[in-house]
């Protein structure tokens, strides 16, 4: 981490304590009214700054959404936190995202777990996203330029997977690729809304959905 990185410390520690609050605050929708240490420490250690594009670096520690480019945006911190936690990472963990986008997301997952997989629909955004991921010595996450509907099956099956876009309908070929015992967690749109949910799959290939919480996310296109 350089200097000015360094110098923003203080914006993340108190962007950690405005999560946790939140988080404090939604327990009631969520089910979960603290993090977990190791999500805490994995926010705490991420140079959001370096996600953003250079205009808006000022504001890369609010704790809300911020565009990217290409019509799409980098999650709220606090819906980024929670969606790790319901992953309920472990550091053996293997992980499928759905959803690249500017890389922070994989840059929080790589912190705790033992390899990341991401993949992204918008090629310009998987390639800087990998070269991003790579300066900042994420060394254990791999990116993908595809169709995020079909996951990856080649890294099959997952300890879990995270899709940071709304989705019609769960797409069935993430299911597949679930290991039992497994979570995949997934914006989808209920209606005219969205809403988050946790899918667990049991050892004997039984599907199940919570819903979580409202939220509001970019289209999840199909295509590459």
């Amino acid at each position: 981490m350089n200097a000015t990185e360094s110098d923003r410390g203080g914006e993340r520690a108190a962007l950690v304590r405005l999560i946790e609050r939140e988080v404090r605050e939604t327990a009631g929708y969520t089910g979960r009214s603290k993090l977990h240490r190791r999500v805490v420490e994995a926010i705490s250690a991420v140079p959001r700054e370096r996600f953003v594009p250079e205009f808006e670096a000022d504001s890369a520690y609010a704790n809300i959404p911020l565009p990217i480019g290409h019509r799409q945006t980098i999650s709220q911190p606090y819906i980024v936190a929670l969606m790790t936690d319901l992953l309920d990472p472990r550091p053996d963990h293997v992980l499928l995202e759905i959803g690249t986008g500017s890389g922070y997301q994989a840059a929080v997952l790589s912190q705790l777990v033992d390899q990341v997989y991401s993949v992204e629909v918008i090629a310009e955004l998987a390639a800087s996203a990998g070269e991003r991921l790579e300066s900042l010595g994420c060394t254990n996450v791999i990116t993908h330029h595809g169709d995020g509907n079909l996951g990856w099956p080649e890294h099959a099956p997952y300890d879990g997977i995270i899709v940071t876009a709304g989705a019609p309908a769960v797409p069935p070929a993430l299911v597949e690729q679930l290991k039992p015992g497994g979570c995949l967690v997934i914006p989808v749109n209920d209606g005219m809304h969205q809403m988050l949910q946790r899918i667990t799959l049991d050892g004997e290939g039984r599907v199940s959905a919570r819903d979580v919480l409202p939220v509001a996310f970019v289209p999840l296109v199909p295509g590459a």
